[in-house]
């Protein structure tokens, strides 16, 4: 009998009684564990959203405007259903929005499907919102090192502590700090013409920090030109490294690949093929003979 009741109680509380109070003793023992559980369910459920519902919110991590990548997901999700969930929160400004705090290319992906979007929702203040952002990043392979250095630049203009950014990317102070000084000494700007450089590592970005003291900002912008992030990185790190009076290695790529350098002068011009691409230069060597007829054929024509 004191089961049953214990349960019509949980199902259909009456109002608590002055003898019953104080209320503070629902969060203990038995109808306390289960009042918990029964929280603790309901935020782990998954709903249902409207991807037009939806708004960004925290700091934005990508660099790269990936339509390619965005439509290949798009259609992933035609055909196997979104199977991950996003992680949304309520809007803090407007009744009944959402704001995400990451899954922001799935979200993308549904609204081009014009699909519901399958989300965890929880109650986050802005703090725990960009430390919850930041350890998914972490956790993600895909993004670059300056991708996550621009994300810790940003929590700094935005006033976040430095133990709340090494927490939200799961490092510590010493590589926060590595990271701030690429950020400190490249300007934003340069940053964004260049974009994500996936295989432009740390070593390579603290190389360009160093080096470009005393250079034109607008200058660089302009040299920051390739058919990808990576061939644009390696456009301005040879602005910035080349020798006085020696003209800059121009970045060689092969199908979206970069392949070696090129570095042109008024008499010559020499071509440099990097060991990942070896093998293509020793094809290169042993045709070159033939490469050069096409290209007499070509200009005749």
């Amino acid at each position: 009998m004191a089961r049953k009741d214990l349960l019509k109680n949980l199902m259909t509380p009456s109002a608590p009684s002055d003898e019953a109070r104080p209320v503070q003793r629902s969060d203990r023992g038995a109808i306390g564990a289960v009042s918990k559980s029964i929280n603790e369910l309901k935020s782990r459920a998954i709903i249902e959203v409207q991807p037009d519902m939806i708004d960004d919110a925290g700091i934005a991590d990508r660099m790269d405007e990936d339509a390619a990548g965005i439509e290949a997901l798009r259609e992933s999700i035609r055909e196997y259903g979104q199977q991950v969930p996003v992680l949304l929160r309520h809007s803090p400004t407007s009744e009944g929005r959402y704001e995400v705090v990451f899954g922001r290319r799935r979200v993308q992906a549904m609204r081009g499907l014009r699909l519901p979007v399958r989300a965890m929702v929880r109650h986050l203040n802005d703090k725990e919102l960009v430390v919850a952002q930041g350890q998914e990043n972490s956790a993600r392979k895909d993004l670059s090192f300056i991708e996550k250095a621009n994300f810790a630049a940003q929590m700094v203009k935005a006033g976040f502590e430095r133990k709340v950014i090494c927490d939200a990317l799961s490092i510590d102070k010493t590589v926060i700090s590595r990271m701030l000084t690429v950020t400190d000494a490249i300007p934003e700007a340069l940053i964004r013409a260049i974009g994500a450089a996936p295989s432009a590592g740390r070593e390579r970005w603290l190389t360009l920090a160093t080096r470009i003291k005393g250079r034109n900002n607008e200058d660089l912008i302009a040299a920051a030109k390739g058919s990808d992030s990576d061939a644009r990185f390696a456009a301005v790190l040879a602005v910035v490294t080349a020798k006085a009076g020696k003209p800059p290695a121009l970045p060689l790529q092969g199908q979206g690949t970069p392949i070696g350098t090129a570095t042109q002068s008024r008499n010559r011009t020499v071509i440099e093929i990097n060991g990942e691409s070896k093998e293509f230069g020793d094809w290169l060597v042993k045709n070159i003979e033939e490469v050069h007829r096409a290209w007499l054929q070509s200009r005749d024509n």
